[in-house]
């Protein structure tokens, strides 16, 4: 594994606050205007094309229609983010999902969208997410100097969108219908694309514009799988893409709302956003010395959430697992990607994130789409039941590799 090379005093605002900077602010309302919206999309996705009739799988259909196009694509992302700047591709990703979640309100509202148009929408955000993701990574450490807590920062707020996004969702469905949330979508995407239009970033270094894109790829490529504990991370996964975060969402919603209401969905998916608030909150104040070994230690609590649906809990009980199961995985995102933008050179982080990404996203509309038939076979409730024992294993490996359990945190500061 390559030396740790931290990438904390290379092109950022180097005066002033060590997070709160104008150009953070910026970029923070960007994230958490745009996340209201995404909060409220998976919710307005499940229970707009359940109530059409198309059922669990139609569900995972939409989902993975926008997963694969993202998981895919994510990879040229990164590189256009290197040669464009990440600022420009964002912009230009927000702007068209203006249009397209815009599309999406007037289906739902005029109309019964079939099921072809709502994949085909899913698909072009797919795409524009792809173009967008991996500037993120890169504009962190470029906008704060504590870059931990500037994604804590981040996170909490993420959070209390998720924690927001599923109960206001509910209730304008409940008296507005699913094409509102679409269009509460797309004027999040809107504030955005401003906020990051009046970003000014420094300049950073990055691959020859006269290399070529292959060219480029193949180097992210030698920097992602120069990294142990990276590719390590990525390989377990994809095995949760397939098995745990594909089947999630369109088992739970349905045997959720099933049993208990749609209103008890939006609180379930409410009480996983608080959770994930908490796990932000602490990973602000905790700096431990081996951050993925802490944060793989945390991710344990995640294993109750699938598992709290399989067993059919009381709405309590599904709350309070999904609250712990929102703080582990919080608590780890942060430890994640603060490991990312510290260990990586600035030169070549847009293209490794794009590889990281990729590999966590790749499998997951493949556990999407098989949700629905492999539930048919052996029951959704016994699905979900492996999903959580997947889960306990998981992270059980992660702590047994140990490029992941030895790795160093970095300064930022």
């Amino acid at each position: 594994m390559k030396q740790a090379v931290s990438t904390g005093g290379r092109g950022r605002e180097q005066d002033g606050p060590a997070v709160w900077t104008r150009s953070f602010l910026l970029f923070f309302t960007a994230r958490s205007v745009s996340m209201l919206g995404a909060a409220m999309v998976p919710f307005a996705t499940a229970v707009g094309v359940g109530g059409l009739g198309y059922g669990s799988t139609g569900v995972g259909l939409a989902l993975a229609a926008w997963m694969a196009p993202f998981a895919v694509l994510i990879l040229f992302g990164g590189v256009f983010a290197d040669r464009f700047t990440p600022r420009r591709m964002m912009i230009g990703a927000d702007t068209v999902r203006v249009v397209s979640q815009g599309t999406a309100a007037a289906l739902f509202v005029l109309g019964r969208p079939d099921l072809w148009q709502i994949l085909v929408i899913s698909a072009i955000n797919g795409v524009a997410a792809a173009m967008y993701q991996p500037g993120v990574s890169s504009t962190v450490p470029r906008v704060a100097r504590d870059v931990q807590k500037a994604n804590a920062t981040l996170r909490v707020s993420e959070s209390i969108m998720l924690l927001a996004g599923p109960g206001v969702a509910g209730a304008i469905v409940g008296f507005s219908g699913v094409g509102v949330v679409f269009a509460i979508d797309a004027a999040g995407f809107t504030v955005s694309a401003v906020c990051l239009l009046l970003l000014r970033l420094p300049v950073v270094a990055g691959p020859v514009a006269e290399r070529s894109m292959w060219r480029n790829l193949r180097e992210g490529w030698q920097e992602f799988r120069s990294r142990t504990w990276m590719w390590s991370v990525i390989l377990v996964w994809a095995v949760f893409g397939v098995t745990l975060f594909g089947p999630m969402i369109p088992l739970g919603s349905v045997l959720i709302s099933e049993r208990l209401g749609e209103t008890a969905y939006g609180l379930v998916m409410s009480a996983s956003g608080a959770g994930t608030i908490v796990g932000g909150l602490v990973a602000m104040r905790v700096r431990p010395g081996r951050p993925l070994m802490a944060g793989a230690i945390g991710l344990f609590g995640f294993a109750l959430e699938p598992l709290s649906i399989a067993v059919a809990s009381p709405a309590a009980v599904l709350m309070a697992a999904h609250v712990i199961g929102g703080a582990g995985w919080a608590f780890w995102s942060v430890m994640w990607a603060t490991s990312i933008q510290t260990q990586v050179p600035a030169e070549a982080l847009n293209r490794v994130t794009a590889y990281e990404v990729a590999g966590s996203t790749l499998f997951v509309p493949v556990g999407q789409v098989l949700a629905g038939p492999v539930a048919g076979v052996v029951g959704a409730s016994q699905l979900l039941a492996g999903s959580s024992v997947v889960a306990v294993a998981g992270c059980a490996a992660l702590l047994l590799v140990p490029a992941v359990r030895g790795l160093r945190r970095v300064s930022s500061v």
